[in-house]
């Protein structure tokens, strides 16, 4: 009991003291309501409030003044009805009590039709607002004028039509907080689900450079496993300790390779196949240039001459060209595209550019692996990559694949 009086009470401090509620927005199909209201209201506001005074004043023996004041007050709530509820309520109420200044000894009803009509408004769009205590008392409070100032043959049915008012709002606005609440759930849940999705595909790709990366760390791995274990045989006077020391490093060597494998199956995604082909490198990019013009792709080729790169930087060079080219025919058909390789003494520089699509690309379904898969192939050599439009209306993806990792940062410091 005490709770609902609480709540009550409550409702009755905020219906007078607030705070308001906020504005509410509401889109036309042409433009947006809120910047039509404020000239339509005070048009609309000056010709009504003339009209109505002048019917209250050739119809009723009111003082000019007390006239102009209740027509004001009769219109006035509407400019607030989307930006200030409360206060559009706290001014009808206001006009509906001096609205009785309007009664007359013989009447039955003290209000004019146009202040009736706005009381009703008010009641139905401030309630479907509001609270469900302050919209009780907002129609307790609305009522007790009616119920003082109605003859007692119409206060019923006059009583009825008020009640079921705010009925219907209560009713619409509860409709408009569930359709509220759920939209803001599906807005939750849909930012949670791009977030989830890309994350997703940061795992994918990562697990797909783990199996490639396999292959290329395997064949260095072999090659070690087997010069070790030919050494005796390749050196006969090899002393028993080098030949013991030897025989651990090609185990050492073999169980790494087969750890290599166990991750890798690991990671293997359930429909994914193993990798039995050679892995791309840096020399394979003049062939997959050349397959992408067969598919209609102007790319061009521009590649300097220099010591091969190390086998993973080749293979993440293979794939951010790959990529690239991919990208460049989805969102750029029929662009110009200029590949450059370029080998470094400590790194390998890759830049592709595309120019402006000349054509209007094609809606992708979902999204790919694209810049996140680049990013994290260069990320995995301590490399640097920029993507991004480039000044001629194109996009532009270059990358720097350095040949050795940087180097570990001195944990202990250094004094000076």
């Amino acid at each position: 009991m005490a709770s609902y009086l609480s709540v009550m009470w409550g409702g009755l401090r905020r219906l007078f003291r607030g705070p308001d509620y906020p504005p509410v927005t509401v889109r036309l199909p042409w433009r947006r309501l809120d910047v039509l209201a404020p000239g339509a209201a005070g048009l609309a506001l000056v010709g009504v409030t003339v009209a109505t005074a002048q019917y209250l004043i050739d119809s009723r023996s009111l003082p000019a003044l007390t006239a102009v004041v209740i027509a004001v007050l009769s219109v006035l709530p509407l400019p607030f009805l989307l930006r200030r509820p409360l206060w559009a309520w706290r001014i009808m109420f206001l006009g509906q009590l001096f609205g009785t200044f309007n009664r007359q000894h013989d009447e039955v009803w003290p209000w004019s039709p146009l202040q009736v009509v706005v009381i009703l408004l008010v009641l139905l769009v401030v309630g479907a607002r509001v609270d469900r205590a302050v919209l009780g008392w907002m129609a307790l409070l609305t009522l007790i004028p009616v119920w003082i100032f109605v003859g007692p043959n119409n206060v019923g049915g006059i009583t009825v039509l008020f009640v079921v008012v705010a009925l219907v709002a209560e009713v619409v606005g509860r409709i408009m907080r569930s359709r509220s609440t759920l939209s803001a759930r599906l807005a939750e849940q849909s930012e949670v689900s791009e977030l989830e999705k890309a994350r997703r595909t940061v795992l994918e790709e990562r697990t797909r450079i783990a199996r490639e990366m396999h292959d290329v760390v395997a064949h260095h791995m072999s090659m070690i496993a087997v010069q070790a274990e030919t050494a005796p045989y390749r050196l006969p006077d090899l002393p028993e300790p080098a030949r013991a020391e030897f025989t651990s490093m090609a185990t050492a060597a073999r169980q790494a390779l087969t750890d290599m494998r166990r991750l890798l199956g690991v990671l293997r995604s359930e429909d994914g196949e193993p990798l039995v082909a050679p892995q791309p490198g840096i020399d394979d990019i003049p062939e997959l240039v050349t397959a992408a013009r067969r598919a209609g792709v102007r790319a061009d080729l521009d590649v300097s001459g220099g010591e091969p790169p190390p086998e993973a930087v080749g293979l993440a060079a293979y794939r951010i060209v790959q990529e690239a080219l991919a990208n460049a025919s989805r969102h750029a058909p029929g662009a110009a595209v200029r590949v450059e390789i370029r080998p470094w003494t400590a790194d390998l520089s890759v830049r592709v550019h595309n120019g402006p699509p000349a054509a209007e690309p094609a809606g992708s379904a979902g999204a790919g692996h694209g810049i996140a898969g680049m990013r994290e192939r260069v990320s995995l050599l301590g490399g640097e990559l920029v993507a991004g439009p480039a000044p001629d209306g194109g996009f532009a993806v270059a990358a720097r694949l350095p040949y050795a990792p940087p180097p570990e940062p001195d944990a202990g410091g250094s004094g000076g």
